[in-house]
């Protein structure tokens, strides 16, 4: 979610570092207006070893409970990755940063009891590929956990979403406001509860959410 760059030049330019800095104030209300619980009730159910994709600055970090074991925060950005860096060594979570982008894990098959994606998968290039290597890192019976904001249910908002996803997508530093996640995600695993849900105190385009769990489907687990 806005604003996050994807190049993977380790020199963050003028512009990266802009976007680290005003990710979190821009998201400051919607995180008073209930995204911060969210995060917390989700990432109650996270345990073992836990990867979270697209970190960012690290906002999930205080919610993560005593039942993981390891955590591992992955962004491909510099400029994000250094503000993670330094609030990592501020927080009583152990955590280890790596530089991935989502859709090129560089991890072994079955490592982790559970992958997070909170406003990740709406930025990153390939959903359908990142969505693959999270089924492939997942160990059988793992879970991945998620809120995404989606494409609209309302034909009317999902009509001003594909309008506006170009301008949109340029102000937001590639974040696509259409895209149909809930539904890829849906493709590619088993997805068990999940609350449709609106993102109080943000912009109209990106307020549609979908917050919830998935597992490899059976037939891979088998």
């Amino acid at each position: 979610m806005m604003p996050y760059v994807t190049d993977m030049d380790d020199r963050p330019g003028l512009w990266a570092r802009w976007s680290a800095r005003s990710y979190e104030p821009f998201l400051a209300l919607g995180e008073r207006r209930g995204m911060a619980s969210r995060r917390r009730t989700l990432l109650a159910r996270a345990e073992g070893r836990v990867l979270e994709l697209g970190a960012g600055t690290g906002l999930n970090l205080p919610h993560y409970p005593a039942a993981v074991r390891e955590l591992v925060l992955s962004d491909p950005e510099p400029a994000m990755r250094a503000v993670l860096e330094r609030r990592v060594a501020r927080s009583p979570h152990p955590a280890r940063v790596a530089a991935a982008p989502a859709e090129a894990l560089p991890f072994p098959d079955d490592t982790f009891d559970t992958v997070v994606s909170t406003m990740v998968l709406c930025t990153v290039r390939d959903v359908a590929a990142a969505i693959s290597e999270t089924r492939r890192v997942l160990r059988p019976g793992g879970r991945l956990l998620f809120i995404e904001h989606v494409r609209a249910a309302s034909p009317r908002m999902a009509r001003w979403q594909d309008r506006l996803a170009a301008p949109w997508a340029a102000f937001a530093q590639g974040c696509r406001c259409n895209v149909p996640t809930d539904a890829l995600l849906a493709d590619e695993l088993c997805v068990g509860r999940v609350e449709h849900a609106q993102w109080r105190g943000m912009p109209a385009l990106v307020r549609p959410l979908v917050v919830g769990e998935a597992q490899i489907r059976p037939s891979r687990v088998a």
